[in-house]
């Protein structure tokens, strides 16, 4: 018995009193199996060495052998300094990749997290609730997109940027992902328009309930989705249903997407050296949002797309923010503390009493609309921007026609 511990040998007697009552008929084998947490096979095993070999043959024979799947110390010391040094602030999963890929080192995820739990390195994780019901993803890519926008210190300052990110909910492909000062009604038009021009017309848009997606007369109660946002506004006239979530549970898909952002994207900034907002997106655009895929993304259920190619020519008025105004007598609209004067256009004496529109665009500058022509078009502190054929021609003294938006030639083309 010396060779063996005490706690192998006590255990050796418990699995022997079992057997003991098993064979004296006080318990079936199926109930003795239970007793022990064994399965019944297993049970069988033991009972043949013990009629064979008797006490001793109830003992694990793997005790005192090194087990040949142990690493050597040198590899356990290698990733123990390494996660210490340089990789600190990765969650596991991200520095079990740069392991494989920068370090060359063949150890699999389980026994990096283990070693790493186990050494009091990284916290152990809490157990997951269980998903009692989860939405089945859109089979088409195009049939719904989620936008969402995620407050978080991505550099190492205390500075925090919103990071807007657009995905499907068919394939979780990022199609757009930038970070902002701020989620707002223009930032959220910058990334839905480059969608559009780079993917195609989509069929759904699921966001959260924010001002900027629709207005609710009351905090708790249903959006008004008689009443639209300037958002709301450009997805109706791109024919694109806008969907509202109800709870952070019903975005858990974005939600999911967030929490993978926010223990990778830091990381990979500070390692890179990569300090402000420009560079980051430069990072996200050039070489970040494929990397993302590469590893995320899934295939869709069917290998098509629901994505529409996009027709329309009046991109810029569509995502835009549209206020309207009456025109002054003097042929003036005020707009934010500015005053936009009308030049004389030759298709109308006069825009006095006029109701027009004035388009508010992402680059900032503004044009006044009625109807499909531009009146006007001008800077962001409101001087007139004169359009290049007439500045040539003025040059060349001679009188043009005041352009319409769009032309008579290519009209006006829905999605």
């Amino acid at each position: 018995m010396r060779f063996y511990s005490e706690v192998a040998v006590e255990k050796a007697m418990t699995v022997q009193q079992v057997l003991l009552r098993a064979y004296a008929g006080k318990l079936t084998w199926i109930e003795a199996a239970e007793i022990l947490g064994y399965s019944p096979r297993h049970l069988r095993r033991l009972r043949k060495a013990h009629e064979e070999y008797g006490f001793h043959g109830l003992f694990d024979k793997r005790r005192g052998r090194l087990s040949p799947r142990r690493m050597p110390i040198e590899i356990v010391e290698i990733v123990q300094r390494l996660y210490q040094e340089r990789y600190h602030d990765f969650n596991v999963k991200h520095f079990h990749e740069k392991l494989v890929e920068k370090h060359g080192l063949t150890v699999s995820y389980t026994w990096t997290k283990n070693l790493l739990q186990e050494s009091g390195i990284v916290a152990k994780e809490s157990p997951r609730k269980k998903h009692r019901k989860k939405r089945e993803r859109r089979p088409l890519p195009g049939m719904m997109l989620h936008i969402d926008g995620s407050d978080h210190q991505w550099f190492r300052d205390e500075t925090r940027y919103d990071l807007i990110v657009i995905l499907d909910d068919a394939t979780s492909d990022i199609y757009y992902a930038r970070l902002v000062l701020e989620e707002s009604t223009a930032t959220v038009m910058a990334g839905l328009r480059q969608v559009v021009e780079n993917k195609g017309v989509f069929c759904q848009l699921y966001t959260d309930r924010a001002s900027h997606f629709f207005k609710t007369p009351k905090a708790g109660e249903p959006v008004d989705k008689q009443s639209l946002t300037q958002v709301g506004r450009a997805m109706r006239d791109l024919g694109v249903q806008l969907i509202p979530a109800y709870s952070p549970q019903a975005r858990g898909r974005s939600e999911r997407s967030f929490r993978t952002w926010q223990g990778r994207l830091p990381q990979e900034l500070r390692i890179r050296g990569i300090e402000t907002v420009d560079q980051a997106n430069r990072f996200l655009e050039e070489e970040y949002i494929d990397e993302f895929n590469r590893r995320f993304a899934v295939n869709p259920k069917i290998g098509q797309s629901a994505f529409v190619p996009c027709m329309r020519l009046d991109l810029d008025r569509v995502f835009s923010i549209q206020s309207e105004r009456t025109v002054n007598r003097d042929n003036t609209v005020r707009f934010k503390n500015l005053v936009l004067q009308i030049d004389k256009q030759s298709w109308r004496g006069s825009m006095a009493g006029t109701k027009v529109i004035v388009y508010q665009h992402l680059d900032q500058t503004l044009t006044i609309g009625l109807g499909a022509h531009e009146v006007g078009r001008y800077s962001e502190t409101g001087e007139l921007i004169q359009p290049e054929a007439k500045k040539m021609a003025a040059a060349a003294g001679k009188k043009v026609n005041s352009p319409s938006y769009p032309s008579q030639q290519t009209g006006h083309m829905m999605c």
